[in-house]
């Protein structure tokens, strides 16, 4: 069983990875054929390194990779070891990608030259899909995302929207290098899209559903998805009322990229189970999204406040 279950994790920790490396790949697409050519600037360390790219003419990948660097020693004390290694193998990833395609795209290619709002979109949504992708996994492209889920850690606000406040300095500051405001304008369209991608796409990969399971196997199923599945579950007494006997009843919740996982073991040890899952609005706890308080309460000054009522 242990055995089965450290598997589980190494195939879990090589699909995190392979999410990461098509994001960053993705990313390297948006940036370097849609953005750069185009003189669109999107916002966080891209776009730093895109202003110093067009002002200096210093690679992207280099500016780029030194400030994350910086950053990412501070997120090691914020975030811990887990997720900024996968968010360092997401910079290494995204600079070598930038490097490759830079040094075979032929000089000169300029795509949507003349349609830049088209450019702006279709850059938008590469560096959204690239950006979500990895937050999803448990890492990021750096810069601003890595400023956002250091605040999302503590508070619940939007991802997105953290984003959008970390970059618009940024965008509005590259007027100074290109002294044209209508690109600047662009790039306010392309991190508000952005924003909108990162937030649909973390929210429909995050959401979380609930099982409901009964099954003479039990003591098994409720095993293999401790053990194999590495999910908590509860076990519940109840009756059937028609045959009045008694029966196990396993509780269980989990993200939804796990469920179809939790169906092939339940299937493996028992295709007689009788299972309910149902989507779950909100989940906070150990292996889910930590609970979050816009502010804090004075739980001493509440209860003074009661005991005043009761007198």
């Amino acid at each position: 069983m242990q055995s089965r279950r450290n598997k589980g994790k190494l195939l879990r920790q090589l699909r995190d990875y392979g999410i990461i490396t098509i994001a960053m790949m993705l990313g390297v697409i948006g940036l370097n054929l849609f953005l750069l050519p185009n003189e669109i600037t999107t916002g966080g360390i891209m776009g730093v390194a895109s202003i110093v790219y067009w002002g200096t003419g210093i690679p992207v990948q280099n500016t780029f990779f030194a400030l994350n660097g910086v950053l990412l020693i501070i997120a090691l004390k914020v975030l811990g070891w887990h997720f900024c290694a996968k968010t360092i193998y997401g910079v290494v990833v995204f600079t070598v990608g930038s490097a490759i395609l830079q040094s075979v795209i032929p000089p000169g290619l300029h795509l949507l030259a003349d349609q830049k709002f088209m450019a702006c979109m279709v850059g938008a949504v590469f560096l959204g899909t690239s950006i979500g992708m990895g937050l999803s996994a448990g890492g990021s492209t750096g810069g601003s995302d890595v400023i956002a889920a250091m605040i999302h850690k503590y508070r619940d606000v939007s991802l997105g929207h953290i984003i959008l406040f970390c970059d618009l300095t940024i965008i509005t500051s590259s007027y100074v290098v290109l002294q044209d405001w209508e690109k600047v304008l662009y790039g306010y369209v392309l991190l508000f899209v952005i924003s909108f991608v990162v937030d649909h796409l973390v929210n429909s990969l995050r959401q979380s559903v609930q099982f409901f399971i009964i099954s003479d196997k039990y003591q098994e199923i409720g095993e293999a998805i401790n053990e194999i599945a590495d999910r908590g579950c509860s076990m519940l007494n109840g009756s059937g009322f028609f045959t009045k006997k008694d029966i196990k009843v396993i509780f269980c919740i989990a993200k939804k990229s796990e469920s179809n996982f939790i169906f092939e073991l339940i299937d493996e040890i028992d295709p007689n189970a009788f299972v309910a899952q149902s989507a779950v609005v909100g989940v906070y706890g150990q292996g889910f999204d930590r609970v979050k308080a816009h502010r804090k309460l004075n739980l001493k000054e509440l209860r003074e406040k009661m005991q005043q009522n009761k007198e």
